[in-house]
Order: C-alpha cells, then structure tokens, then sequence
C-alpha cells in the first residue's frame, strides 16, 4: 500500500516492555516473522504514542490532525525476498481516538485501527493511561520519569534498550492475505526511562495467550516532542 509520506510530531510515546518465552511467541505470530531474542527472551510490549499535527509532508501544519493510539508489538525478524535478514515489529493490533485512522487504517492507510475511548493524565512527570475499545480490550498504565532504568531489566543500560528500539523502526500489520509496512523515521532520537507503578493489558495478560510465568513486565522508556516521518513499505503476502 502506496501513500505520501506522512508528517508530524510525536508529542508523546510509551514503550511498554514485556520479556516472554520465545516458543510461546513463536506461535503468536504468522510467517515469515519469528521472534527476535534479547537475553534468550521476545520482547512484546505496547507503544501508547500521541501524535500531533500528522499530514501529507508539504501540506501547512494546521491541515495535521492529532490522536492517541495504541500498537500491540512484537518485535522480530524476518528474511527479505532478496535472502538478506530483517528486523522491526509484528503489530496485530492497533488501537486509536481518531475515527478517521479506524475508517482509513487498511484501507487508505496501512494498518488496521480499532476505534477506542482513550483517557489521559498527565501531571508532574507522572503518567496515566488507560483505554477500551468497542471489543473491550483495555489497557491502563501508571508510570512516572525516572533517573535509571528499571533495575530487573534484562538489559544493561537505557542506552541498550534504546538501541535495541531504534533498529526495530520497521512495523508490519495484518491486512487480509498480506502485511501492510510502515518505517518511522525520526529526526531525532531521545529516550527517557520510566518507573512503571501498575501495568493491566487485557492482551498480555490473557493466560490462554501467555501462559502463567510466559510473560513478564521488564521496562518503559518515554519519547518526547519528535519530528518525524512514516514512509509506507512494500506489503509482505502472507505465507
């Protein structure tokens, strides 16, 4: 699926992380993805992004439109039709405020958007999310800034989680017999760690998904006031 390049300002993005067992991800996902480990784990988690000001690149800013929205992740690999070997996000669920995005996701627009009731509060560093949609998936998260990564992490460093993130900017999507692409290209790239106080996800806590002890919470980090473009991809059939 073919569109201009679209572009605008990621007012605020959440990168909830999660490890699970790779044979249990393993199944979640179609061909030709398979996990990609850190740690022996998957990484899965939910990216809670605020855009604002999204447009066609060249049209004025005040034709831009703003949102909530909620992407269900997993990041892995994949080998490209010309043999060389791929990295980026599954995304089998995308969720959003804007009517607009669930009318043209799929269709105008590469990927599906769920239309769901998002409710945001922000206050003095602090954080806290919660949405349903109309097939009541839900999501709610209580987090606040912090000086250092979580200290359970399976990764060493905020700037290793960073980097582990920035190469995955690749997003592909169900689309009927094929996966809709999008790349996200940031002007710039900032991270901030977050202390996560509570986090429910109706996905990734469903226990006939993930299994008792098949998935575990392990970070957040926090983007900022981006510029940035998405560049549409070449749709991957399904296998």
């Amino acid at each position: 699926m073919k569109i201009p390049n679209i572009h605008g300002f990621i007012d605020r993005r959440m990168l909830i992380n999660y490890i699970a067992d790779p044979e249990i991800v393993a199944k979640l996902i179609p061909k030709p993805f398979t996990p990609k480990l850190y740690a022996d784990k998957a990484i899965v988690g939910i990216c809670l992004i605020r855009l604002k000001k999204i447009k066609p690149k060249g049209f004025p800013d005040f034709m831009g439109v703003n949102s909530e929205n909620a992407a269900h992740r997993f990041a892995v690999e994949w080998i490209d039709e010309d043999g060389s070997k791929k990295e980026g996000v599954y995304i089998p669920r995308r969720d959003t405020n804007l009517r607009l995005n669930s009318i043209i996701g799929g269709r105008l627009f590469p990927g599906k958007h769920d239309y769901a009731k998002f409710n945001v509060q922000e206050s003095n560093r602090k954080y806290h999310l919660d949405f349903l949609s109309l097939d009541q998936t839900s999501i709610s998260v209580d987090a606040e800034i912090s000086n250092s990564l979580n200290a359970d992490s399976v990764f060493n460093d905020l700037k290793t989680v960073s980097d582990f993130f920035s190469n995955g900017s690749v997003g592909y999507s169900p689309n009927g017999k094929k996966f809709d692409g999008l790349k996200l290209e940031t002007y710039n790239w900032e991270v901030k760690p977050l202390r996560v106080k509570e986090v429910r996800s109706s996905f990734f806590d469903d226990k006939t998904k993930f299994p008792e002890g098949s998935i575990k919470f392990d970070n957040a980090i926090l983007m900022e006031n981006i510029e940035h473009e998405w560049k549409s991809l070449k749709s991957i059939s399904c296998l």
